[in-house]
């Protein structure tokens, strides 16, 4: 059975074709500023773009895989993601959504969809009126994600519901690599209702990228301006164990009353797989979800917490410059 809740997001690539190039403008307007995004009017153009991103897309996770065979020869994950986001900052033009417009001279949108046969990003189709029978045919046969009437009244809020709904949405390929990370019982808890949604709100509204790790359990998120930060995730059932690790790594009596009743956490492994100086840091517990069956704690990495600089997101989309349809 797939694994419903998303183990890896990142920012994208958003791309419009379309050959009416005021509305394609107006697109490139109304779309947030915080979003990447790319224009273009001619299906030759939009396809020669495209053409690379399969292979792009398959080099990628290949990275991804050679973390998790580290992982099992001893390495550990933290550092090996950290250098993996400081090293790789094309992964933000990789594109995760293209939308096109089905009514185009010479060949029409889902033509042009046809053809990314082995891309792995969400396809939605921009319509006429006429065109909604096509659309919902395409929709039902898997060719399409989703289609928008193309004069919807606020086209910009259907489209950014989408590509949030795409975000909150499992990307097939790293679900499966990065589940192989988590144990049984880490998997059981995330696929809780309240805290999936729990989470998923929190990593969306601080984070661009994240990734879910099992050793130790939590979250590793990068900001926009490419400040990390460690979300621990503790089972209320094993704070125990969290409690004897932490008086093993020789915390005083107070702080392990503290831990052992749930108020505050401590970042012992990402301490050790960091190897960063000074006393373990401790931050407040706070639940996760409304069933009590988890806590968190957010840690904040400094800049000198990290193995290299990783390059901000934020930088990235003020390289892209305006938002220029590219082949006119």
């Amino acid at each position: 059975m797939a694994f419903k809740f998303p183990l890896y997001h990142r920012s994208g690539c958003l791309i419009f074709l379309d050959d009416d190039i005021d509305y394609l403008e107006m697109l490139g307007l109304v779309v947030p500023t915080t979003l990447q995004v790319e224009l273009f009017s001619r299906p030759s153009a939009f396809l020669a773009r495209m053409k690379e991103e399969p292979a792009k897309w398959e080099s990628d996770a290949g990275l991804h895989l050679q973390m998790l065979d580290r992982w099992r020869h001893g390495q550990n994950l933290l550092p090996q993601v950290l250098n993996y986001w400081s090293s790789h900052p094309a992964r933000y033009q990789l594109v995760q959504t293209c939308v096109i417009d089905f009514a185009m001279p010479g060949i029409d949108g889902l033509k042009v969809l046809e053809s990314l046969i082995d891309w792995p990003g969400y396809r939605i189709l921009l319509t006429g009126q006429a065109d909604d029978t096509i659309a919902t045919d395409a929709f039902n046969n898997g060719l399409i994600d989703q289609f928008i009437p193309k004069h919807t009244a606020d086209i910009a809020g259907r489209l950014l519901t989408q590509v949030l709904k795409n975000a909150r949405t499992p990307q097939p390929r790293l679900n499966t690599i990065w589940r192989t990370a988590l144990q049984p019982g880490h998997q059981t808890v995330l696929e809780v209702p309240s805290i999936a949604g729990a989470l998923q709100k929190l990593a969306l509204e601080n984070w661009i990228e994240y990734v879910v790790l099992g050793e130790p359990f939590g979250m590793l998120g990068l900001t926009a301006d490419g400040q990390c930060e460690w979300l621990q995730l503790e089972p209320t059932s094993g704070l125990k164990e969290v409690t004897d690790l932490g008086r093993s790594a020789g915390l005083g009596f107070d702080t392990v009353q503290a831990i052992q009743g749930g108020k505050r956490l401590p970042a012992i492994e990402v301490h050790q797989q960091l190897s960063l100086e000074g006393p373990i840091r401790m931050e407040p517990a706070f639940p996760i979800g409304e069933d009590g069956l988890l806590i968190g704690a957010r840690f904040a990495l400094a800049a000198s917490d990290l193995p290299q600089p990783i390059y901000p997101y934020r930088n990235f989309l003020d390289m892209q410059g305006l938002r220029e349809i590219q082949d006119i």
